[in-house]
């Protein structure tokens, strides 16, 4: 059984408001810089990515407390945007998005492959119910592996976040990174792609500690939520997901330089129509590190294709060595729904580093017609522990090669 208070754990990850600060409305001694006081047009077709620099700039350096505001009923057009700090303003500085920011839909524009990138900054709202729309849909054709597409929103090397109420389309890339940062909190956001959009995940954690993320709806065609290297305490609730390729520990061990990961958490958590579930995943000839303490606990599943699945030899069919990531003390916890796989639960881990330690307790996975039936399987996994009805029924044994 999970060792970890799981209460405990619920409140260790919830982060509140940054100092308190309402959201939504202008805080008494707040100034507001407005883009469109500092050159934007808003016509659709004039870049307006300096007027947002420009307005970011004056509102991070001044000394009170800050809001720069891009305000509703226009779309703004915007090649490369940088936002750095540290800023001298009172925290929390706020980017009040209103009205739709729509990409130049030209990638070579970007050459750091972001759009829009918040780094070095403490203390920091983005929120305003306004949409940041990619422009992908005419450049995923190009996308490939070896042809990456800009991220559309990136939050870098910051801390005490808090991301809210806010539209994401058609990124041509992923849809948002928070990397090397602390202290995030993510809510309200509704993500959206085709599902056949290549490389459009929702949101990726890399290097993120401290993250509280809830009531978002995502659907791309990719995973809805990734998270890599070196990221940590970290909590998912009531996350709607699909189409998609699920919620996903991984993909872990690609790079020679990557940290453990640990202490995850997906709650009230909701897929319909994705190719996988609950997902852990991890290459073949990885680093050393491991990955350990991950709950997936109160999941409904709608026609998903592989709902509970360890795959740790993901996309490696050049690579004989086998991986290196070792992952223990896994709990997958009244998991109930349809699927549309012969194989649902599928635990098929490293012959190298075994899977130790990974908890089945109350699964209840229906096929859906014309699929009668289902099985399970295990692979180099030790100390599997089954507990209530498992449906399909559990491995009575794991295939150790």
């Amino acid at each position: 059984m999970i060792k970890t208070c799981f209460l405990c754990l619920l409140v260790s990850h919830v982060m509140l408001g940054i100092d308190g600060a309402p959201k939504g409305r202008i805080l008494q001694g707040e100034a507001v810089f407005d883009i469109t006081n500092y050159g934007a047009k808003g016509d659709g077709t004039t870049d307006d990515a300096m007027a947002l620099i420009q307005a970011w700039r004056a509102g991070c350096d001044g000394t009170g407390a800050a809001r720069i505001l891009v305000p509703a009923g226009k779309s703004f057009m915007m090649g490369e945007v940088i936002l750095s700090g540290p800023c001298k303003a009172v925290k929390p500085i706020v980017l009040d998005i209103q009205g739709t920011l729509n990409a130049n839909p030209d990638p070579s524009s970007y050459s750091n492959m972001m759009w829009i990138l918040i780094e070095h900054v403490d203390g920091m709202i983005v929120t305003g119910g306004g949409t940041i729309h990619g422009q992908g849909q005419n450049v995923w054709k190009y996308a490939d592996e070896g042809n990456r597409m800009p991220v559309s929103f990136t939050f870098q090397s910051s801390q005490n976040g808090d991301i809210n109420n806010l539209n994401f389309v058609d990124a041509m890339g992923f849809h948002t990174k928070l990397i090397d940062s602390i202290d995030l909190k993510v809510s309200k956001l509704k993500i959206t792609a085709p599902d056949e959009s290549p490389n459009t995940d929702g949101m990726h954690f890399s290097n993120a500690t401290n993250v509280d993320m809830s009531d978002c709806v995502i659907g791309t065609g990719d995973d809805c939520i990734s998270i890599g290297t070196g990221s940590k305490n970290m909590l998912f609730q009531r996350i709607q997901c699909g189409p998609g390729h699920g919620l996903s520990v991984g993909s872990l061990g690609k790079r020679p330089d990557e940290l453990p990961v640990g202490n995850i958490t997906f709650l009230n958590c909701s897929l319909t129509g994705t190719t996988n579930g609950a997902r852990i995943k991890s290459y073949h000839d990885s680093p050393e590190l491991t990955a350990d303490h991950i709950i997936y606990k109160d999941i409904i599943m709608d026609n998903v294709k592989n709902p509970i699945l360890i795959d740790q030899h993901y996309d490696s069919k050049t690579k004989k060595e086998q991986s290196n990531v070792k992952i223990t003390d896994v709990h997958f916890i009244n998991i109930k729904g349809t699927t549309i796989s012969k194989v649902p639960i599928l635990l098929n881990c490293s012959s190298k580093y075994p899977c130790d330690n990974i908890e089945l307790a109350d699964i209840d996975l229906k096929p859906v017609p014309p699929l009668t039936e289902s099985s399970s399987e295990c692979v180099s996994t030790t100390n599997l522990k089954v507990t209530g009805t498992i449906i399909p029924p559990a491995p009575t044994a794991c295939t150790v090669p």
